[in-house]
């Protein structure tokens, strides 16, 4: 995790179940953009971005303690205005409003990766959101969106197959 997250963590006194699941997600989306950068070196993302996005997404619910164990949608304006107070920049901000919001116009490559870390830490297959990417690559990269499933099918089904313990490792911290 970045140290400007561990910090922010506990200045906003954070539940450790939620640092916990950050740091989960934000290890699946490091897991993410390191097969991006080997299959696609030539394709431009913002890295530091997208991890950092994956690391805060959820610190709305530092305030939102109800929303780590039950459904909700609160913590998401509420994660990017804490973010923004805390002096960060709003490109930055923003993954904390839309981790949920994937499939709204004007999504980027970042957001979709963040969002998709968010749901593979725990072997959740979203493929509305896995075609997104899937078809963002082939654009981007000019190959056939048949190989981009395949190639990323395969990735997120071994990303999944730890995902027991993650959920395990989740769940020794208290909400």
């Amino acid at each position: 995790m970045p140290d400007e997250v561990v910090e922010l963590l506990q200045a906003v006194n954070s539940p450790p179940r939620l640092a916990a699941h950050l740091r989960l997600v934000h290890d699946a989306a490091r897991r993410i953009a390191d097969w991006l950068q080997q299959r696609h070196p030539r394709l431009s993302f913002d890295r530091r971005a997208v991890l950092f996005g994956a690391a805060t997404h959820d610190i709305g619910k530092a305030l939102h303690p109800a929303e780590l164990s039950g459904p909700g949608s609160t913590h998401e304006p509420a994660g990017r205005d804490l973010l923004l107070q805390h002096g960060f920049d709003s490109d930055l901000a923003r993954f904390a409003a839309t981790h949920a919001s994937w499939d709204q116009p004007g999504i980027t490559l970042e957001d979709l990766l963040v969002s998709l870390a968010d749901k593979v830490w725990k072997n959740k297959r979203v493929l509305d959101l896995e075609d997104l990417v899937v078809n963002h690559l082939a654009h981007a990269t000019g190959h056939q969106p048949w190989e981009e499933y395949a190639a990323l099918d395969e990735f997120l089904t071994r990303l999944g197959d730890i995902a027991d313990q993650r959920l395990a490792f989740q769940t020794t911290y208290s909400i």
